[in-house]
């Protein structure tokens, strides 16, 4: 995708809780405006598989951030199809199995790990220039300097209906575990999911997703960064 990535430096973060739009907002955002992107959720999810194929109990701390500390996890940056491994195994497919979703948040956790895929986020950033980095903590912690900051919401039934169908789930079932997921995230010690003060909140509830980058294009416009 290199030929495509326009002249510029654009940091978008866009933050928000599971079933919100922030994937499909942010890959199509930044095919528009000719930016990389960064998945970092993809980023935890590929070290959670990380350690339960270890063996490792999620829920011992030093074990978990060992494993971090050793597994060689790389991902792309280009929108329209980027890539994930760890190990040099190919996981893309495998962390967003049920397995990987129930430990995800209790990896993500852990101290030690944050602060090195944090690490890791900003220098994919500080490569790319021109990027869209969509997350739990985002604006505020990764790139607190970024160009503009999204906190994309929406309702817990609309969020529940959107994941269920994608994972071709029950729809109670999979509002039960955004629940979960969402208390988890936003009530750990270490970097929790939260709006960034100065984040721009988009209910995503009744829009499109065309709407919706339609949107931060235009708040990308009014920045002059677009």
């Amino acid at each position: 995708m290199g030929e495509n990535v326009r002249a510029g430096r654009c940091v978008v973060a866009v933050d928000g809780p599971s079933g919100s739009g922030k994937s499909t907002v942010s890959r199509r955002l930044a095919v528009s405006i000719g930016a990389r992107y960064l998945d970092t959720g993809a980023m935890y999810r590929a070290l959670t598989w990380a350690v339960l194929r270890s063996g490792v109990d999620v829920t011992d701390i030093e074990s978990v951030a060992k494993v971090a500390g050793e597994v060689d996890l790389r991902i792309g940056t280009d929108p329209q199809g980027y890539g994930v491994t760890a190990d040099g195994v190919d996981v893309a497919k495998e962390i967003r199995g049920p397995e990987v979703t129930g430990a995800v948040s209790a990896v993500a956790a852990v101290g030690a790990v944050r602060e090195l895929l944090v690490a890791r986020q900003r220098q994919l950033i500080d490569d790319a220039g021109r990027i869209v980095v969509e997350g739990r903590d985002i604006g505020s912690v990764v790139a607190p300097d970024a160009d503009l900051k999204v906190y994309l919401t929406a309702s817990e039934a609309a969020r529940a209906q959107r994941r269920s169908a994608e994972d071709a789930a029950d729809v109670a079932a999979t509002a039960a575990d955004l629940a979960r997921r969402d208390k988890l995230d936003s009530t750990r010690k270490v970097n929790p999911l939260q709006q960034a003060d100065d984040a721009v909140v988009l209910d995503t509830t009744e829009l499109g997703i065309d709407e919706v980058v339609d949107r931060l294009r235009a708040l990308l416009t009014e920045r002059g960064v677009a």
